[in-house]
């Protein structure tokens, strides 16, 4: 069984060459993707993470949390204390990985496949952690789809409609169900993008519904603070996860991250920590807030 106790690591690293940077191997895979096929694999967390139990006794739906990010903050969480639903595509081989790591960390896993986009889909997911959990403390807004596309006219009606339903819509179909279920101390953890601030030509869609997911957690914030219940989201920048070998070709993933200040690609293990501060009462007067962890691009 996985500790849930820190382990003091006094190993200072160079952030630059922490990981390797570009090139990375060439490869493409069809959406949505899985980390069983990136090369190399990505560093979620499995071997470093160590818990404080600032968690402890919490109930979380992590959506997108079977791989990159959502499954790094699933292990995270669940090292911290905190029982975890992850809802996933149908990536069943990344979701029980995933699943085998929350489990051996003394947690409960629940996992649930199922398109998002679908308004019915978002709550059967929460009523699904509900009869599980018996409520619902965190709510981390993971999921997302892009494509790259060099023309307008090569993005379709139904690429657009999908892309957004995904996306954004997700967000509100989950933050209205859930919102019966959440007390005051519950958090909200989206995940936007160093797309909403410095948006690519080549994803249109996706950037757009990111500039859109970082207005959606401000004013979310707003309305919902009363209530004691916090909202946030978090900025990536390029993050190596089954996304990137599914939306780019093969010589735009060999590149992948070599254009920011850092020249790589960030891990889904560095992101991990800041969903779980957000999570935790360690931030409890931020709400509204965006936390940019962009390997120095920068956002303004």
């Amino acid at each position: 069984m996985e500790t849930k106790t820190s382990n003091s690591n006094t190993t200072v690293q160079n952030p630059v060459t922490q990981y390797p940077q570009p090139p990375y191997p060439r490869q493409e895979q069809e959406m949505p993707g899985t980390e069983q096929r990136m090369n190399p694999k990505p560093d979620h967390g499995e071997t470093t993470y160590k818990g404080n139990g600032k968690l402890s006794g919490r109930k979380a739906i992590i959506t997108g949390g079977d791989s990159g990010i959502g499954k790094a903050v699933a292990i995270a969480f669940a090292r911290e204390g905190a029982d975890v639903l992850i809802s996933y595509l149908n990536e069943e081989e990344d979701a029980k990985d995933t699943e085998k790591y929350i489990t051996a960390a003394g947690s409960k896993a629940v996992l649930v496949p199922g398109d998002i986009s679908n308004e019915a889909h978002c709550k059967q997911i929460v009523e699904r952690a509900v009869q599980e959990f018996g409520k619902i403390d965190i709510l981390v807004n993971n999921a997302a789809y892009q494509m790259a596309h060099e023309s307008l006219q090569d993005i379709t009606s139904e690429e657009w409609d999908y892309t957004f339903k995904t996306n954004i819509y997700a967000m509100f179909y989950l933050c209205k169900a859930a919102e019966p279920h959440m007390e005051p101390g519950s958090t909200v953890v989206n995940t936007t993008s160093v797309n909403a601030y410095t948006p690519k030509p080549t994803l249109i869609p996706y950037t757009a519904t990111k500039a859109a997911i970082q207005n959606f957690t401000s004013t979310m914030a707003q309305l919902w603070a009363e209530k004691g219940i916090r909202v946030n989201c978090v900025a990536p920048g390029p993050v190596w996860t089954p996304l990137i070998p599914g939306s780019f070709s093969a010589e735009q993933v060999e590149q992948f991250g070599a254009n920011t200040p850092m020249k790589r690609a960030a891990q889904p293990a560095e992101m991990a920590p800041i969903y779980v501060l957000l999570a935790s009462p360690d931030s409890s007067y931020m709400s509204g807030a965006t936390v940019q962890a962009t390997g120095g691009t920068p956002t303004i």
